[in-house]
């Protein structure tokens, strides 16, 4: 849960995730990493519900990652209104983490809809919606990341499709889905002997990497639900 604060810079990152999110691997036999294979149908919704100036970058991503993956929760009863807000405001919800006492990065607001992350190591990254469909939207994500202190920074662009589907249960409430597919796209030749390194491993640590990004949004949505009378003070903007 500790490190649920830093999961969208780990996703994004994943290329290094033996470093972030677990010990390196014991000495034995390595096998070349590839990109896993994406289902036709996220092409097809991508095609029409990026914005059309993002769109050719987008596709570039999704359809040439050096590395993708899949993340998901159990189901959330909630406000379905709640999660979506969130989506918009992870900042707020970074806030929130810490205000419940588990450490979280900080997420600033750039304005008309982007947010970035920084950390001491050199990442810097920046993101923002750049599409939506029902239930679910697309953020596309540029700029660069240092896994650990000791190491090289490597440029990334990052494709994240988020869907919260729902069933209503009453009460406003409903039983959401949440689940992201992760797509991220390097040239850094770092990046590439870090995947030869890892062998079949890396698809493990992406995919708790995009675990962990589901929980970042999902763990929010679940406490508030149950603790309406902290709602104010957990999501309120940062008090001065």
């Amino acid at each position: 849960m500790v490190r649920v604060g830093r999961s969208l810079g780990v996703l994004l990152g994943t290329l290094g995730t033996a470093v972030v999110l677990a010990q390196p691997p014991a000495p034995g036999p390595v096998a070349p990493a590839g990109p896993m294979p994406m289902p036709a149908p996220t092409r097809v919704v991508l095609s029409e519900v990026v914005d059309p100036p993002f769109r050719a970058a987008v596709l570039d991503v999704v359809r040439r990652p050096t590395m993708s993956t899949r993340g998901s929760s159990s189901d959330v009863v909630c406000s379905p209104e709640l999660f979506v807000w969130l989506l918009d405001h992870p900042d707020r919800t970074a806030a929130a983490w810490r205000r419940l006492q588990v450490p979280a990065v900080e997420i600033a607001d750039a304005g008309k809809g982007r947010f970035s992350w920084t950390d001491t190591d050199g990442s810097d990254l920046s993101w923002q919606t750049v599409g939506t469909f029902p239930d679910g939207r697309v953020w596309y994500a540029t700029g660069k990341v240092k896994p650990a202190a000791v190491g090289p920074t490597i440029p990334v662009k990052a494709v994240v499709v988020v869907s919260h589907p729902g069933r209503a249960v009453g009460g406003g409430a409903a039983k959401v889905s949440p689940s992201v597919q992760a797509f991220v796209q390097t040239d850094s030749k770092a990046a590439a002997v870090a995947l030869r390194v890892l062998g079949p491993t890396a698809p493990k640590l992406a995919q708790e990497a995009a675990d962990q990004l589901v929980l970042f949004f999902a763990g929010v949505a679940r406490y508030v639900h149950a603790h309406p009378e902290r709602a104010d003070e957990l999501l309120g903007p940062a008090r001065r």
